[in-house]
């Protein structure tokens, strides 16, 4: 492969996170004027979006923060819950939790590895 042709698959990839990033902001703005913070939909959007931000542009702050807003805001509206979709939400709820201990931990691990060394 020669150099232009990573320089190109690079860009390619930069422009196709940027635009993947765009499209989450978009559907997550609409979902958040439009849906309760309960709404399944809205909450799995956030669990994708906050793994899209720790994953794909690792940023582990902005995912944390994103998942934790989510849920925060879930959990405040938790008695307005309907029962249809009771158990949906608390999955997704849980997976968001499950999510902000697993990255908040590995946070915790590389400040304790950087202080050994």
């Amino acid at each position: 492969m020669s150099v232009n042709a990573s320089s190109e698959t690079y860009l390619e990839r930069v422009g196709i996170v940027d635009k993947s990033r765009e499209a989450y902001q978009a559907a997550f703005d609409i979902s958040t004027e439009n849906m309760q913070p309960t709404h399944p939909i809205r909450l799995g959007l956030a669990l994708n979006f906050s793994v899209f931000y720790y994953e794909i542009l690792g940023s582990r702050e902005q995912a944390c923060e994103l998942a934790k807003k989510a849920f925060d805001d879930a959990i405040a509206e938790l008695d307005q819950l309907t029962e249809d979709s009771y158990k949906d939400s608390t999955l997704i709820m849980q997976l968001l939790r499950d999510n902000l201990t697993l990255w908040t931990s590995d946070n915790t691990e590389e400040t304790e590895e950087g202080r050994e060394n």
